[in-house]
């Protein structure tokens, strides 16, 4: 894993750490808007932690010509080396957390809105990254693996 953001309100700029802790319940991560019940899509979503690939922004950006600051994609978690789409239904670690891989977290106009970067929906449609669901709390630093557990029933998602 290479990025670790948060943002403590809907539409704040987002934030590099170096570790994060998960909140309690599951509601997401300390200090993050989810967590809060402070962010734009609060009460429309279950899974309060999302991921995107550096490899996707790395992709978009090259496609539109500029650098892509991994905070603007206001996603959680940056990874490198890791297929996002193979983590739907199947639970993984990341540090001392274990998560299920619930969902695409596509991009929308929101997003573009706030990054300021013209093109990044359309850049990112298909690649948006991961939305993954909290099963236990722990730290989850900067340089941790992103490991396979388990594949998730199709009957219990």
């Amino acid at each position: 894993m290479t990025g670790l953001f948060l943002a403590p309100s809907a539409g704040a700029p987002m934030r590099l750490r170096t570790e994060v802790r998960t909140a309690p319940g599951g509601r997401g991560l300390e200090g993050d808007r989810y967590a809060r019940a402070a962010g734009h899509w609060s009460g429309n979503r279950s899974e309060p932690l999302t991921l995107v690939s550096a490899e996707a922004l790395d992709e978009v950006a090259a496609r539109l010509g500029r650098p892509i600051d991994p905070g603007s994609v206001r996603r959680n978690v940056v990874t490198r080396g890791v297929m996002l789409q193979d983590l739907v239904g199947r639970v993984f670690r990341i540090g001392e957390v274990t998560l299920e891989g619930t969902r695409p977290c596509d991009p929308c106009r929101y997003l573009e809105e706030l990054s300021g970067v013209p093109g990044l929906l359309d850049g990112l449609a298909g690649r948006g990254g991961l939305r993954a669901a909290i099963r236990s709390e722990g730290t989850i630093r900067i340089g941790d693996r992103v490991e396979v557990v388990e594949v998730v029933p199709s009957s219990s998602r």
